[in-house]
């Protein structure tokens, strides 16, 4: 049989990022680049050929050209890239663990002119330290050293397989830190697993986290608008505002509400996305207690939801002001109709007025109008009775005496009949 084009491209999809294999001790450096304008629409071949420039200098083999992923060895390093919408991923492995724990020395394997050269600006880094230790006696001195107690989380994941800690804060040498403490029985690729979550929890965080500051700011322009919009109604059910006035200040208002939503639409799209898998990347580890601690997920319930809680009242904010804005604009149109029906209602009664007067007025035309016909007829008849008159001796003045009611009221009778033949 005859195969869809993408058949093989769709089935391959599906392992086109496969987790790292990973023995403790072992440790990451894990970095994040981001663009900070228009994201999603970058040229990504930038990305790629920033990619090809650090395994040209380490000689390594470079990725098919339309890769959007790249795992393979990078000296005595293994590094694993990977292209998403808005930013790239670049995690650096490496057997055993520094004796100076999280030292940032690891991400020295970057050149520094490389960094500086990178298409974008860094979105986040972090240090992942993999001990094989899960005895509470022995971790516990390690988190109090390691990390701040207050921010600590900590929790046991994948039915024991390992202990997880991080205080999501950013060390002085810019890095955050996670620890795992894998138990002796945890495979390679499990290990790898909570490794590659943990960063991903950390990217997408900090992806959701970027809609929070377009929030604030939008959140002060919402209230201005709010109470404009306020002022505005008000003054409409007063009456005390001109049409021409309420309309302009509506126009504005849903203008620059449309503006707001189009720009900000994409950003509170993807912070719901990024939330979702910020939660689904916890779920799936299976979080218990350790030590008494908060686990990743209530750090994130009391630190992250609110923000996440913000981001989503803003927008509905704005949703509901641009419904507000609309029905404003109903009401204004309502105003506008019942107006004009009142002027036509007028202009009826006007024209009524003015329909009664010039009837009156041909009426009065039709009086003159029998009058002056009457005359001329007159004038015709008499000159054709004159002679009659003559001859049985009868006077011109008699003549167009005796003919002048017959004369009339033959003119009345023609007048009304024309005018009910009319009708």
């Amino acid at each position: 049989m005859k195969d869809h084009s993408r058949r093989y491209e769709l089935a391959n999809e599906l392992h086109a990022r496969p987790f790292p294999a990973l023995v403790a001790p072992c440790r990451a450096a894990f970095l994040a680049i981001k663009r900070e304008e228009d994201a999603a629409g970058r040229d990504r071949s930038v990305d790629r050929a920033h990619l090809d420039a650090l395994l040209d200098r380490f000689g390594a083999s470079r990725p098919a050209p339309d890769a959007t992923h790249f795992f393979g060895q990078l000296g005595k390093h293994r590094l694993k890239w990977e292209s998403h919408t808005e930013f790239v991923t670049y995690t650096l492995f490496s057997d055993g663990v520094a004796e100076r724990p999280f030292d940032g020395a690891m991400f020295d394997v970057f050149p520094k002119d490389w960094l500086e050269e990178a298409p974008g600006v860094r979105l986040t880094s972090a240090l992942i330290r993999v001990e094989a230790e899960t005895h509470g006696d022995e971790i516990e001195p390690k988190l109090r050293d390691w990390f701040v107690p207050e921010s600590l989380a900590c929790a046991t994941v994948l039915d024991d397989s390992a202990v997880i800690a991080s205080d999501f804060r950013i060390d002085t040498s810019g890095h955050v830190r996670f620890a795992v403490f894998a138990a002796d029985e945890t495979g390679e690729r499990r290990v790898g697993r909570i490794v590659q979550r943990l960063c991903e929890i950390e990217t997408y965080k900090t992806m959701a986290m970027l809609a929070l500051p377009r929030a604030r700011a939008l959140s002060a322009d919402v209230g201005r608008m709010d109470q404009d919009l306020s002022d505005l109604v008000g003054k409409l059910r007063a009456g005390q505002a001109a049409t021409d006035e309420t309309l302009e200040g509506l126009l504005g208002i849903g203008s620059e509400l449309e503006t707001m939503l189009a720009r900000s639409a994409f950003r509170f799209g993807a912070q719901e996305a990024y939330e979702a898998l910020v939660n689904q990347r916890i779920s799936v580890l299976r979080e218990q207690r350790f030590g008494g601690r908060q686990t990743f997920a209530e750090f994130m319930m009391r630190r992250f939801d609110p923000a996440m809680r913000t981001c989503r009242s803003v927008q509905r904010r704005m949703e509901a002001l641009a419904e507000r804005a609309k029905r404003a604009g109903d009401l204004l149109s309502t105003r506008v109709n019942v107006d004009r029906a009142n002027q036509n209602a007028e202009l009826l009664k006007s024209m009524d007025a003015r329909a009664a007067a010039q009837l009156r007025l041909q009426k009065t035309v039709e009086g003159l109008s029998v009058v002056a016909i009457s005359y001329y007829a007159l004038g015709l008849v008499s000159a054709m009775l004159y002679p009659l008159g003559t001859r049985i001796g009868v006077s011109k003045e008699m003549v167009s005496a005796l003919v002048v009611v017959p004369v009339v009221l033959a003119v009345w009778w023609m007048v009304q009949r024309v005018r009910k033949r009319l009708e």
